[in-house]
């Protein structure tokens, strides 16, 4: 056999086994690129699962800080106002939550946000579980988060008519604040957060372009008029005011426990603010920063303006300060820089000692704990601020045109629950009675109102005195 013929013979014998690993390796390359494909679309499947899962951990986490928020709100009460009605204001923090839980699930949910044309809600009024799972087990979250925000609305009112306002007369307007008054003023600025279930719906300040990310006016504006409207009908406390007419100190039995409850606030406000993402992103970090920026400004400006104009740097308006700051950064704490948290916060905090003198020896209202300046006067400041460009960072799309909207919501804000909650207060009045009687006030409301005494040994030591 010649050597041309032996070399065809190798190429063609190694073309035969050259052709079946060809297609081997071709069939291998083809099934590893579509195993890797397989691996991607799971890869990002799984992803999209974590994400999911980390926005509803996240979430409720935000929700029990805010819910913590109620014991705090109770500390700042109880500590700011006297000994013989802690067991009246503890029971009534209790109460406003648990009421108006419910009556958010039977029809403040909806009104809030179910469908809507632009005012008020259509459905999910006491949504089952079925429907709620059918939807998107988000909806359970989402509700708890939104209760939460209904119960603070409703517990601001309980500091302004503090030592005096009847227990029934307390659970009546809860229901009524929880379920109607706060989710239908809720709804024009928030219905569009329910949108991938209600159909799409929005309010008609969300339409506007108004700004309130977390509840300037939302919660603490509205919470402020109301408690505004309550503390008028019920009047001040006896004792309040001299023969002519001139205020007089009715000091806290515990300002320890009222700056405890300051502190406690403080950290529920992360869940208020930076859980209004609803999301685990990156926005909670600088939205937590903005808060507690704006919280520290406002106790500084609170101390300062209290020094000059009483000559002492005054424990409660630091502490209200410290309020003052939170309600004033709220709403726009997405928007702003770091250096217009500041300035927010600091603006809050003279603004709550001016507005309290402005209540106390002007207008005479009575306000144990300075609820309508510390979440009136600085939520309508809050709302306002969201539109000053000046604060705003560079892709927040703030315009001076945005002041003009933040000015009708706060307006908004202000009359819807004054005028309603104005109303409720005087039915109330006139029929249940909204404020208990001068003995039951003089002794205190935990004897009169529940047969509880809060510190039975402060009895015994009062009576150890006198006898010795």
């Amino acid at each position: 056999m010649s050597t041309m013929m032996i070399q065809r013979l190798k190429g063609q014998v190694v073309q035969r086994l050259w052709r079946p690993a060809q297609w081997g390796l071709a069939a291998a390359l083809t099934i590893s690129l579509v195993f890797l494909l397989g691996q991607e679309s799971a890869f990002a499947q799984d992803a999209e699962a974590v994400q999911k899962n980390a926005d509803t951990i996240w979430t409720l986490v935000g929700a029990a800080l805010v819910f913590f928020m109620q014991a705090g709100f109770a500390m700042v009460e109880t500590g700011f106002t006297r000994s013989k009605n802690a067991a009246n204001i503890m029971m009534k923090n209790l109460m406003d939550f648990c009421m108006g839980c419910c009556a958010f699930w039977c029809i403040g949910f909806g009104l809030m946000f179910g469908q809507s044309g632009g005012f008020v809600g259509r459905s999910w009024f006491a949504f089952s579980w079925q429907q709620a799972h059918e939807a998107g087990d988000w909806t359970f979250t989402f509700f708890v988060f939104q209760m939460v925000f209904a119960a603070t609305a409703t517990t601001i009112v309980s500091g302004a008519m503090a030592e005096r306002t009847k227990f029934v007369a307390y659970l009546i307007y809860s229901v009524v604040i929880s379920g109607l008054i706060y989710p239908i003023s809720g709804s024009w600025a928030w219905n569009g957060l329910f949108g991938d279930y209600n159909g799409g719906t929005k309010g008609w300040l969300e339409n506007l372009g108004f700004i309130d990310f977390a509840g300037s006016g939302v919660v603490h504006l509205v919470g402020g008029a109301a408690a505004l409207a309550g503390a008028m009908v019920v009047g001040p406390r006896i004792g309040k005011y001299g023969p002519d007419g001139e205020p007089r100190a009715i000091p806290g039995h515990n300002l320890p426990l009222g700056m405890l409850g300051v502190f406690i606030l403080t950290l529920g406000w992360i869940g208020f603010n930076a859980g209004s993402t609803t999301a685990a992103s990156p926005d909670v970090g600088w939205i937590a920063m903005n808060t507690l920026l704006a919280a520290s400004a406002g106790a500084i400006g609170a101390m300062i303006t209290c020094w000059v104009h009483f000559g002492k740097p005054d424990m409660t308006f630091a502490a209200n300060g410290v309020l003052a700051g939170l309600v004033g950064i709220t709403a726009p704490c997405n928007t702003v820089h770091p250096l217009g948290a500041l300035i927010i916060g600091s603006v809050a905090g003279i603004l709550v000692v001016i507005s309290v003198v402005i209540l106390d020896t002007v207008l005479k209202v009575d306000d144990p704990v300075g609820a309508i300046s510390v979440h009136g006067t600085c939520g309508i400041w809050g709302l306002l601020a969201a539109g000053i460009p000046w604060f705003a960072h560079a892709e927040s799309g703030v315009t001076w045109a945005q002041f003009g909207v933040q000015v009708v919501g706060a307006l908004a804000y202000f009359f819807w629950p004054f005028i309603t909650c104005l109303i409720l207060f005087l039915i109330l009045k006139a029929t249940v009675g909204l404020r208990t009687s001068a003995e039951e006030e003089l002794a205190g409301l935990d004897v009169g109102e529940h047969g509880n005494v809060a510190y039975p040994d402060f009895v015994s030591a009062a009576a150890n005195l006198e006898q010795s």
